[in-house]
């Protein structure tokens, strides 16, 4: 019985493994490769989100690749895909009609302030992720930081302008989105205070190092402020000879 009771499990988290990376992954907030790959461990992260599904590892999903449904995905290294999919996202087609007027994106609390001044970049090999509703925007957020910033771009302004946008089912990608299209919010006082001071420190760090290292002026004796100090080093030779002499004319 616990061993029908055990496969069971596995079925049920095979069906769920399909449905997630060969059908809606953006359901979960999920951007796969446009081969179709997804990190296991961003995987595990969007299950674990799910009523349910929160006791899954990375031994379960082991399990399913070892099981009778292993012909239906695929892994390299530490991601994993289903074989066959029922989306795909085309990069080739930018989005040519009417986006919402504002899209939402989170980023962690300490990227606040350098996106407001640079803008959105995503990191090398990913594409932004947009959604225009708040509950997704923060779900995939607490996925890099418990309490993410929901950056506010003024999607269509910006398309209409030349940033292209392009659609993956109720989310919307993007390679890159200047300061300028930024809504807001505007950062914390907080935030930017404890910013502020953490570079007061770094300068001053800074300058301590360089005023003290080593090897920045030669070493001068002529300059030396006390000239009458004691010499030290090997003394001339003879020395000897003339303090036995010194001492015999005291005789």
């Amino acid at each position: 019985m616990a061993r029908r009771h055990h496969q069971i499990k596995v079925n049920e988290l095979s069906r769920m493994l399909v449905y997630l990376l060969g059908h809606r992954p953006a359901e979960f907030g999920v951007v796969p490769s446009r081969e179709g790959f997804v990190p296991v461990k961003e995987l595990l992260k969007a299950l674990h989100e799910e009523p349910g599904w929160c006791y899954v590892r990375q031994s379960h999903i082991n399990e399913v690749l070892l099981g009778n449904d292993r012909h239906l995905f695929e892994t390299e290294g530490s991601r994993i895909r289903t074989l066959e999919r029922r989306w795909d996202i085309h990069l080739e087609e930018a989005f040519l009609e009417n986006l919402p007027g504002i899209l939402l994106t989170p980023v962690r609390r300490r990227a606040h302030p350098v996106v407001l001044e640079k803008g959105l970049i995503p990191a090398p090999g990913k594409l932004l992720v947009f959604t225009a509703d708040q509950s997704m925007a923060k779900r995939i957020g607490r996925r890099q930081d418990p309490d993410p910033v929901l950056i506010q771009v003024e999607a269509e302004k910006a398309r209409r302008e030349g940033v292209l946008f392009y659609a993956f089912d109720t989310l919307y990608l993007s390679r890159e989105v200047p300061a300028r299209y930024i809504a807001g919010p505007p950062v914390r006082k907080a935030v930017l205070k404890a910013a502020a001071e953490k570079e007061a420190r770094r300068i001053e760090e800074t300058r301590l190092a360089d005023a003290f290292s080593a090897g920045a002026f030669p070493l001068d004796p002529a300059r030396d402020p006390a000239p009458h100090r004691k010499q030290k080093g090997k003394k001339p030779k003879g020395w000897k000879e003339s303090a036995r002499k010194m001492r015999r004319k005291r005789k």
